[in-house]
């Protein structure tokens, strides 16, 4: 029986993305790995499932220690599927990205990327994402290297609590001034959608907005964290109630 630990890696930007294919590199000597992923870009799906249509998987590459297989679904059904059908046993843990572009601050709601990560750790298994503020196909995330080996053969040894899942983002740079422990930025998007005529006089909208905070000064935030050349690692927990709101609730109803 295979004992070197099992490593389920998926993303947003799709199988053949550099970044899935860099992560699955800079951890390989640390466990059996099988990536499970879109067939191209799924990005800010969230924890969207396929429902109205069928979902079809392959396997696209296979050598010793890595399996790579391509799904018509969305993160989320990567990570079902795997778990339900392609997985040998149960993973010790699951991660996502590297994601071509960062996902700080209230993008944890949007990303696809995340949306592996929480799916996993609503399977009690330690989960993982990956985002770097560099968005070009093509982006050298060799500095990324030693953090990302790091932080997985940490979680690998000692674990996560529970229906906890990390947040990891790199800022846009090579060099980095360290690792911050960070709370979620809660800033919001603006003008969100541009307005456009296609050549026929028809009106359509292209999604587009700018990030903007309030907390911009505040040095515990990831977006800070991001802003000042740090390494932010934000941990989520799934249980989203609002705890200091149920007093009140109560007074009202």
């Amino acid at each position: 029986m295979n004992t070197r630990p099992l490593i389920l890696i998926s993303n947003d930007d799709g199988y053949d993305a550099k970044g899935i294919n860099d992560l699955a590199n800079f951890v390989r000597d640390l466990g059996d790995i099988i990536i499970v992923a879109p067939d191209g870009g799924r990005s800010g799906t969230a924890m969207a499932m396929t429902s109205a249509s069928p979902v079809r998987v392959k396997k696209v590459r296979e050598e010793e220690g890595l399996q790579v297989y391509a799904c018509s679904g969305t993160p989320c059904d990567c990570v079902k599927l795997a778990f339900e059908f392609l997985l040998p046993r149960r993973p010790d843990i699951v991660l996502a990205g590297i994601n071509h572009g960062d996902n700080a601050a209230v993008n944890v709601h949007y990303s696809g990327t995340m949306g592996v990560v929480i799916e996993g750790m609503m399977k009690h298994v330690a989960s993982v994402g990956f985002s770097s503020c560099k968005r070009a196909a093509d982006a050298d995330f060799s500095a990324l290297r030693p953090y990302i080996h790091h932080i997985v053969a940490k979680v690998l040894a000692e674990g996560l609590p529970n229906h906890v899942c990390l947040n990891v983002n790199f800022p846009e740079r090579d060099t980095f001034g360290g690792v911050k422990i960070c709370s979620m930025d809660a800033g919001q998007w603006l003008n969100e959608w541009e307005k456009r005529t296609d050549p026929h006089g028809r009106d359509y909208y292209w999604l587009t907005g700018n990030y903007e905070t309030p907390n911009a000064n505040d040095a515990t935030t990831d977006r800070w964290a991001l802003d000042h050349g740090f390494v932010a690692i934000t941990p989520i927990q799934l249980d989203m109630t609002a705890y200091r709101a149920m007093a009140l609730l109560k007074n009202y109803f």
